[in-house]
């Protein structure tokens, strides 16, 4: 029985014409779908150049330049405080003091079940109607999307180190090493490596919801898109500019994701050691264990056959 066939029974032939048969349903069905919306949006007017004026003008792309800049530098403050929040978090999490552990995981908790708008909203418009307390629209939308991805990732690297066998906490004990060593040098890289996909993906999570700071008017890229929709004078593009600013969300998405792959191909990489080729100085010719069992029972007549055939001798002499 082959390894593919353990996992689910083969298909037989009516299986295979069923799943064939489903297979060019979908896809048909899909054309189909994709078919009828351009056709409504031809019919409707959507790709005039009425529509599509205002993206013919160079100051309009030079403020979604902006825009896209605005929300990849949200996004760039936003990624590197979630990671050292969510390894603050782990660590406390992960640790035997019950005084750190037990506060640190009703944090957590705490902070992964307040949605991230409620958050930026409370941070922008709560803390900006107490005297004398004030907050800029990018500093909330960092904030809670810090606070938010960092809680789950948090829970993610935790996942990553308990998800380790113990032996290998037991063996850095030891020799010797301190618990923070033995988290910083042996667990923790390995729950990084084996958690990997999973970071990127809250990461990509966090990049778009840099979106969502549009509605505390913060100046990023939806926040843009939203007012070229509302312009009487380019024709309110409505669909143009969904198209526009969805294309490049998911141009951004597909390059961190990329860029995602990339790292994990380069760290799942380990290094090649040559091992150096070893002579036994009592088999000189290298030769199998077979032969050298054949060389203490065989016949005189063999033994020479056996000889004569054997490799030539390189490397030490036998005693």
């Amino acid at each position: 029985m082959s390894s593919a066939s353990v996992l689910y029974d083969v298909p037989g032939p009516k299986a295979i014409l069923r799943n064939r048969a489903l297979g060019v349903a979908v896809v048909v069905i899909v054309v189909a779908l994709l078919a009828f919306i351009i056709y409504r949006l031809f019919a409707t007017g959507q790709f005039t150049y009425e529509k599509w004026q205002a993206f013919t003008y160079p100051y309009v792309w030079s403020q979604i330049g902006l825009a896209v800049l605005r929300t990849l530098g949200a996004f760039a403050v936003a990624a590197v405080g979630s990671l050292a929040f969510g390894f603050l978090l782990a660590y406390a999490r992960l640790s035997s003091n019950k005084l750190v552990r037990l506060p640190a995981a009703a944090v957590t908790e705490v902070l992964r079940a307040v949605p991230v708008l409620v958050m930026m909203m409370l941070l922008y418009y709560g803390f900006g109607s107490i005297q004398g307390i004030s907050m800029s629209s990018f500093a909330a939308v960092v904030i809670a999307l810090v606070v938010y991805n960092g809680s789950v990732l948090a829970e993610v690297f935790r996942a990553g180190v308990e998800s380790l066998p113990k032996g290998q906490a037991e063996a850095g004990y030891s020799i010797g090493m301190r618990a923070s060593q033995v988290m910083n040098l042996i667990l923790m890289p390995q729950a990084i490596r084996s958690m990997l996909p999973v970071i990127i993906a809250q990461l990509v999570v966090a990049l778009k919801d840099t979106a969502l700071g549009f509605i505390i008017t913060y100046n990023e890229l939806l926040y843009y898109v939203r007012f070229l929709m509302s312009q009487e004078t380019l024709g309110r593009p409505i669909i143009p500019a969904v198209i526009v600013g969805g294309t490049i969300y998911i141009i951004l998405c597909a390059l961190l994701s990329w860029f995602a792959t990339w790292v994990q191909k380069r760290t799942s990489r380990s290094p090649k050691v040559k091992v150096a080729e070893t002579h036994h100085p009592g088999n000189p010719g290298d030769q199998t264990t077979t032969q050298l069992m054949a060389q203490q029972d065989a016949p005189e007549e063999l033994q020479r056959h056996i000889d004569k055939n054997a490799p030539p001798r390189t490397g030490g002499h036998g005693f």
